[in-house]
């Protein structure tokens, strides 16, 4: 302790002697830094048990000198920020608590400080420092600081004008802006009245802001994307209050023109504060009453609240439809050098927004879908009578087009689409050469994709609409095929059975013409392309109810490929070494892709393609492990890397995926398990086992735990054979290290996974030796740092666990053998900074070992020592090992954690708290980073909100993308 107060007097007295002379502090600034974080390290051990005058002290020092006052703002900064913002997994939380509630007490002393600098000092730095740390205090200061002072005319009329100060000060208004109570209506709105009288001098209303924007200096611009921050904080906060009184009508639009010409502002992070008011209001407009939009709205009809806003939302409209981001969908792009071309790699930030600005306009729809039809038809026929002609326009145009798909009316839809299609079939006539083409044929696709509902409702439509993609198809332009397969899928899934049945003034099925064709359709597409076609068909067979049917479908479907797989097979029964010609291998690599995308979209059903091939296919994996093998054998494992040898192992690996992918869509589990099962595992497993680790398939890994999970109790007489051929020999590849071989990695605790919850029985019949072989894998896996093996071991073990549990002889055996053990191993991951991910798993576990010693589940002896009493054996050992590993923590807190782990064994999250408190106190000896401690709330947090988010966004029609709807309700 005297050795802490010497460190903490020389701090101070540097921060003193550097910071007391103006020029000085200046020249010395890195260094000041440093110190100041230096001593708020300090304070948070010392203040306020050790050091209770901190804050006497601070203010005091203060008004001896300016420079010296400046830097202590800085602190008294700092320390609100460590306390109050990063607090939380950074220190216990009863010290945040404590830290927290002196800080407020004693706060009084502080603002006294602050008021004083903002009325008194002529000194500009200083003042800023002032405000900068005001700024940090508003979010959780007592409330009448703000509203029972002159704060808020302060800092309106002293400082929003002045230059130097203005962006500080409108944070800090926006601050208070932000602050959420009942009381205080009237200091609100004497805030958003006196802030706009200032802007309009600074800033006056017929200003030109997006080029006064482009045009200014960062602080200019800063001050505009601070200006956004600000009027959308208070009119999503406080926008109501200010609408009830008819005499700040006039000034509410006046903040909503700002809105406006802020939102054209061309800066994507300040567009997506704006979008986020406007997402507000149209929502908050539209749940109001969501079914007050009729075709011609009566003004009488329509509720006070929306008549208010009607100019301004006709406004934001336009600004949509203009400015619509790129949808995911769209693969023909202009690039940056303004060629046509496809875009590979998306753009996330880019598809967020766009998925904001959709919803915005879905609502402002919704409000009034007449006058979002009345901008789109005007803004289309500029762009046919070339007034707004740019491949720019025309994109943002049908974006917007398609984001509103379901938002309308069903026959204002059918209207408006007709006409929308028609015009730009018109363009792409009337347009010359192949990049205009292009950008319009693949506006075409993306605006019919969006719209399943009109589709369903017009056969004649939608079969024109297939047939010209099936044109497209041939259209070699870049983006094209593939946005056209695209399309097709998309179409197939949603409107499938409307291709398997007879349609009026039809005399088949639209399925037949399509197989009828399929060679001329498909002949220019690229090999991935067909792949895409083929599981768009796929669906369409698959909607076929009458299974005779369905199967003569299946045989015409898959007719081209089994015409060339015939054949090879025919050339490889003569010729075995057809099957080292690098063609040959290429293309059993494509048919039998053709053949997995297929299964996918047919499902079980496939079985009788599968059943077709399924013999031949076993022989030709055979062959091709036969023909790797031996070229491992002459030349080594490097020979993995050649392009024949790889294309062999394509082969194998699209093997493997047919064969798991119709499994997992099978519904009849012992017919699998009795016809499917046994020439595979006799084809796949020795051969496995044999290989070299480089030669070894991954899939053969994912395949049987595929198997093992839909075939569950059907399969567990085969899981010591299973584990025999694969289990040793990839345990060696992957217990060297967390890194090599990583998808072997995964697949192989997938395994392990599906037979501990499926096939626990088999588990009880093998070998000890087997056995724990199998436990330290599965603590191996939840040592690892990547992150999905360590929740997928934390998974294993808490099923074996409970499995266990459930067989009495065997657990007894279990527990006195392994119990202890499994604890070290789980404590062991719990203290280590990189597995913090895991905590609710670990706590999850810790929790349930614990119960089963107190509620006297473990009956057997877990100690020569103590046979009478686990629990008191399982604290001392617990105890033990944790002063072993950390000789600095007292036997008080130690003692504190262990009793905490019995009593709090039925409450997860405290559980989960009680352990966290204890790392915290581990780090804190350490001096590690805590941040990482909250992660999984972080995580959990964000998963929620998200489907909170999801089922808003269902009860609103046309605000999820039709894609992404369910499948019952779509039709």
């Amino acid at each position: 302790m005297v050795v802490f107060s010497g460190i903490k007097k020389y701090v101070v007295g540097l921060i003193i002697k550097t910071s007391s002379d103006p020029a000085n502090m200046e020249k010395e600034g890195v260094y000041i830094s440093k110190l100041n974080m230096i001593l708020v390290q300090i304070l948070k051990q010392e203040w306020p048990k050790h050091w209770p005058t901190f804050i006497s002290d601070i203010v005091g020092a203060s008004r001896t000198s300016e420079s010296l006052c400046q830097n202590n703002m800085i602190i008294l900064k700092l320390l609100s920020e460590e306390v109050f913002d990063f607090s939380s997994g950074q220190m216990t939380q009863v010290k945040a608590k404590h830290l927290k509630d002196s800080m407020c007490n004693e706060f009084s002393q502080i603002f006294q400080l602050c008021q004083f600098v903002m009325e008194n000092s002529q000194n500009a730095p200083l003042v800023h420092a002032t405000l900068e740390t005001l700024l940090r205090f508003l979010n959780w200061i007592p409330l009448g600081y703000i509203f029972e002072t002159k704060l808020i005319s302060t800092l309106v009329y002293k400082f929003l004008n002045v230059p130097m100060f203005r962006n500080v000060t409108l944070k800090c208004l926006t601050e208070i802006a932000g602050v959420s109570v009942n009381q205080y209506e009237e200091q609100f709105v004497n805030l958003f009245t006196l802030t706009m009288c200032q802007l309009k001098q600074m800033l006056p209303l017929n200003t030109n802001i997006r080029v006064a924007y482009s045009n200014g200096k960062d602080d200019e611009q800063n001050f505009i994307q601070n200006l956004s921050l600000f009027l959308c904080t208070f009119l999503k906060e406080h926008g109501q209050l200010i609408e009830k009184r008819p005499n700040l009508r006039e000034t509410l639009m006046e903040a909503l023109h700002y809105m406006l010409l802020v939102s054209e502002v061309e800066e994507t992070e300040i567009f997506k504060i704006c979008l986020e008011y406007w997402n507000h209001l149209a929502a908050e407009l539209y749940r109001e009453s969501p079914f007050s939009t009729s075709s011609t709205p009566l003004l009488s009809d329509v509720p006070p609240r929306r008549h208010l806003y009607l100019p301004v939302l006709s406004q934001v409209r336009l600004l949509m439809v203009s400015r619509m981001a790129k949808p995911e969908e769209v693969l023909v792009v202009e690039n940056d050098q303004g060629e046509v071309v496809r875009e590979f790699m998306k753009d996330t930030d880019a598809i967020n927004l766009y998925k904001n600005m959709r919803e915005t306009l879905v609502y402002l729809t919704h409000l009034d879908y007449a006058d979002t039809e009345r901008i789109m038809t005007e803004k289309l026929h500029n762009q046919v009578n070339g007034t707004e002609w740019s491949w720019r326009n025309l994109n943002m145009l049908c974006w917007a087009i398609g984001s509103i798909s379901g938002a309308m009316h069903e026959e204002d839809e059918k209207r408006f689409l007709v006409t929308v299609i028609k015009d730009l079939l018109g363009l792409c006539e009337q347009k010359r050469g192949k990049d205009n083409k292009a950008i319009i044929a693949s506006n075409i696709m993306y605006i019919v994709g969006q719209y399943p509902r009109f589709l369903r409702a017009h056969w004649k439509f939608l079969k024109t609409v297939v047939n010209k993609l099936f044109e497209f198809m041939h259209e070699t332009h870049d983006g094209v095929q593939d946005m056209a397969c695209d399309t097709f899928i998309k179409i197939a899934q949603k409107c499938r059975r409307h291709f398997v049945q007879v349609q009026v003034g039809e005399v088949m099925p639209f399925i037949d013409e399509i197989l009828n064709n399929i060679n001329t359709i498909i002949c220019d597409l690229q090999p991935q392309q067909v792949h895409t076609f083929y599981e768009a068909v796929g669906y369409m067979i698959g909607a076929q109810t009458d299974q005779a049917v369905q199967e003569l479908l299946i045989e015409k479907y898959m007719l081209l490929p089994n015409q060339v797989w015939d054949s090879i097979i025919q050339q490889a029964t003569k010729n075995v070494d057809i099957l080292k010609d690098a063609e040959t291998v290429r293309q059993l690599g494509s048919i039998l892709k053709t053949n997995v995308r297929a299964c996918k979209a047919v499902g079980h059903p496939f079985v009788v393609q599968l059943g077709r091939i399924y013999l031949d296919m076993l022989n030709v994996y055979k062959c091709l492990s036969e023909n790797i093998s031996s070229a491992v054998q002459t030349n080594g494992e490097m020979v993995t890397k050649q392009p024949l040898i790889r294309s062999m192992r394509t082969v194998k690996r699209e093997t493997l995926k047919l064969i798991s992918g119709w499994v997992s869509r099978s519904n009849d589990p012992q017919m699998v398990a009795e016809n499917f099962v046994p020439p595979l595992l006799e084809a796949v497993l020795i051969d496995y086992q044999r290989n070299v680790p480089a030669a070894r398939e991954p899939e053969v890994l994912s395949t049987m735990a595929t198997i093992v999970n839909k075939l569950g109790v059907h399969i567990t007489g085969e899981i010591p054979k299973i584990f025999d051929a694969v289990f040793e020999c990839t345990l060696n590849m992957i217990n060297k290290d967390f890194e090599e071989f990583p998808e072997h990695r995964t697949h192989f605790f997938y395994l392990l996974q599906a037979a501990t919850s499926q096939c626990f029985p088999a588990f009880l019949s093998i070998a000890p030796a087997q056995f724990k072989l199998i436990l330290d894998s599965i603590i191996w896996a939840f040592k690892h740092t990547m992150r999905n093996v360590a929740d997928t071991g934390l998974q294993i073990l808490y099923t074996l666990l409970q499995n266990v549990s459930a067989e009495e002889a065997a657990a007894q055996s279990f527990y006195q053998t392994y119990f202890c053990d499994v604890l070290q191993h789980i404590f062991s991951v719990v203290t280590d900074t990189s597995h913090t991910a895991g905590l609710t798993m670990h706590a999850t576990i810790l929790a349930y070992m614990f119960n089963l010693v107190e509620e006297g589940k473990v009956s057997v002896a877990l100690s020569a020592a103590s046979p009478a009493n686990n629990q008191a054996h399982v604290q001392e050992y617990i105890a033990n090992l944790l002063k072993t590993a950390f000789p600095h923590l007292q036997d008080a807190q130690v003692k504190v954690f262990v009793t905490g782990l019995f009593s709090l064994n039925q409450d997860i999250p405290a559980f989960k708290e009680h352990l966290r408190d204890f790392l915290v106190q581990i780090k804190e000896f350490a001096g590690e980073d805590t941040t990482d401690l909250f992660l999984e709330e972080r995580e959990a947090a964000l998963r929620q909100a998200q489907e909170e988010k999801h089922k808003l966004q269902m009860s609103v029609p046309g605000i999820l993308n039709p894609h992404e709807l369910p499948e019952e309700m779509c039709d």
